[in-house]
């Protein structure tokens, strides 16, 4: 990779973990310091609707098996409960509770708290280029972490 492609990748991996930071200690100082970015990314598929734990575990790329102890620790804490579901009686869904709910919210505000903080450092105009050079280059697609 040439010099300036990998400085490149670089930067955007480090962005990319000053945005995941922020979240975390955001999420912390509004008092859900027992989630971790891997919980954000299912709450991000939960959140979609329709969800079960294999869907999730299909969304994050992992096994069911793995899938299934991450949502019972979320049970287990409050941030989303299970329940039948009505088109298929073998299935359970996984839906977020009130508290999952507030845990999302807080995670939007603690990015929101991030980017403005780029957005401080960039100006309005070098923020403008930043937003629309990602709009150029990004693709939309599930949200999801790249282990």
């Amino acid at each position: 990779m040439a010099g300036d492609s990998w400085e490149t990748a670089v930067a955007v991996l480090h962005l990319s973990s000053q945005l995941v930071d922020g979240i975390q200690e955001g999420l912390a100082r509004r008092g859900f310091d027992d989630v971790r970015p891997a919980h954000g990314f299912a709450f991000a598929r939960i959140s979609e609707g329709d969800a079960t734990t294999s869907d999730v575990a299909e969304h994050l790329g992992i096994t069911k098996q793995a899938a299934g102890q991450l949502v019972d620790y979320l049970v287990d804490h409050g941030y989303v409960m299970r329940r039948p579901d009505a088109r298929d009686a073998r299935a359970r869904l996984v839906l977020l509770t009130e508290r999952g709910q507030a845990c999302t919210a807080a995670a939007e505000a603690a990015a929101a708290e991030t980017v403005d903080e780029w957005r401080s450092q960039l100006g309005p105009s070098g923020f403008g280029q930043l937003q629309a050079a990602f709009g150029t280059i990004t693709t939309p697609g599930r949200l999801r972490p790249s282990w």
